[in-house]
């Protein structure tokens, strides 16, 4: 009797477990989707301002480093 006592606390103790673990995991990809979502435009941005040439370069020759 004892022995099926402890099996049935530590059966409910793992099948709670697994409950929270599974909500757990259900609120982290909706937080990582809400990122994305919010990253996007960021990225749109960032890949359009790459593919641009710089607005200046720099015409100074570096004399310091002739001999490195």
């Amino acid at each position: 009797m004892k022995a099926m006592k402890t099996l049935f606390v530590v059966a409910a103790l793992s099948l709670s477990s697994l409950a929270m673990a599974e909500g757990g995991a259900e609120r982290t990809l909706t937080r990582i989707e809400q990122a994305q979502q919010a990253s996007s435009p960021v990225e749109q941005v960032a890949q359009t301002q790459k593919s641009q040439a710089p607005l200046s370069k720099s015409k100074a020759k570096m004399t310091d480093h002739v001999s490195c």
